[in-house]
């Protein structure tokens, strides 16, 4: 997948700066699009380029962004500039506009999203796909997410904790360091903790959206979502 080039505005940004962002981001498509056709039919094999929705905060641009990359015929179509210091509610505004003008039958991709609930509340708006730093970042700061909600492992409380990391899960390091293992590590600056804080993390956001998926298609999806959404965001 190759993405179109775009440009992501800062969060809060005037209007008429918004908007010529927006346009030089659709002109851009144009010149990407033009340029895609002939280097897809150079290597021989179907690749696919991605439009990008811009538009910040303002629902009027993004309604026309997302009409006019509409028009480019793609397999994927991306919402960007979002998750850039907007307060959530925003966030989740702005994308509800995109998903009720992009194609149903068409991949829906969130550029840059995101916690454990804002991507439950992002599906539950028809979105597919999405890429964030979020669940190694935090893991180097040690910051584990769980499904009764997120561990800071730094914490004095874990200190003798000798429990699993997560007795139920299928990754291996999850079940093998305890608590206090972990919190050790951190506490001593070993590069294992981190690295051990990034699986648990990984392997908790393709369980998330593993079981999200099955929830939609037993169509129990939504209130699947709003019993987690609490324990989610507690602090443990």
């Amino acid at each position: 997948i190759i993405m179109a080039f775009d440009e992501c505005p800062p969060y809060p940004a005037e209007k008429k700066y918004v908007k010529d962002s927006m346009d030089l981001t659709h002109r851009w498509l144009d010149r990407c699009a033009a340029m895609f056709n002939e280097i897809d039919q150079a290597y021989g094999y179907r690749q696919l380029l991605g439009p990008i929705i811009q538009g910040g905060s303002y629902a009027d641009l993004r309604k026309h962004s997302a009409e006019y990359i509409s028009e480019h015929d793609s397999i994927v179509y991306a919402i960007g500039g979002l998750s850039v210091g907007e307060p959530h509610e925003i966030m989740y505004e702005m994308t509800e506009i995109c998903c009720n003008i992009l194609p149903n039958d068409r991949a829906r991709y969130l550029m840059g999203v995101g916690t454990p609930v804002n991507i439950l509340e992002a599906v539950s708006m028809g979105v597919d796909m999405f890429d964030c730093v979020l669940p190694t970042r935090n893991a180097r700061h040690g910051l584990l997410y769980t499904m009764e909600g997120v561990i800071n492992i730094r914490n004095k409380k874990w200190e003798d904790d000798f429990s699993p990391i997560d007795p139920s899960s299928k990754l291996e390091a999850d079940r093998n360091y305890s608590k206090a293992y972990l919190r050790h590590l951190f506490m001593a600056k070993e590069l294992l903790g981190p690295q051990i804080a990034s699986l648990h993390n990984l392997h908790f956001y393709m369980k998330l959206l593993t079981q999200a998926r099955k929830e939609i298609i037993k169509g129990t999806f939504y209130h699947w979502k709003e019993e987690l959404r609490q324990k989610l965001i507690n602090r443990l």
